[in-house]
């Protein structure tokens, strides 16, 4: 049975082999992985927008589509809500709606299709669709 610490399915791009946990200390050396952290890979495919930790765990959890093309499109439509004056919007890409703090620059939450059935939006004051 092999080590359930160990999954190569969980290694970023572009990072070499990982030794398996422990196998770096029975042979008396520590592990280290060289290469960018996820949240920097993670920022530089997202651009100006954050995302909080709550958001992150819907986008996972609801296996949400992050592709260039709607992180595009999400910043843009919430820099339109930024240019007419807005605090917080909920911007709709393609039948997601993420609801993004325009002061902040932070996604706070996303809600798809199937769980936006009985969802209530509070405390915003725009909608944009992108």
């Amino acid at each position: 049975m092999t080590d359930p610490a160990h999954n190569p399915a969980l290694v970023p791009p572009g990072i070499g082999p990982v030794t398996p946990a422990g196998a770096a200390a029975k042979a008396g050396r520590s592990q280290r992985v060289d290469g960018p952290s996820f949240s920097e890979i993670f920022q530089k495919h997202v651009g100006t927008l954050q995302f909080s930790q709550h958001a992150l765990q819907r986008v996972e959890r609801r296996g949400i589509d992050l592709s260039d093309g709607t992180l595009k499109r999400l910043e843009d439509g919430a820099a339109r809500a930024a240019s007419k004056g807005s605090r917080d919007s909920v911007v709709f890409v393609d039948g997601t709606a993420f609801v993004v703090s325009i002061r902040n620059k932070t996604v706070i939450t996303a809600v798809d299709r199937e769980h936006m059935r009985e969802h209530v939006f509070t405390n915003i004051d725009s909608a944009v669709i992108a």
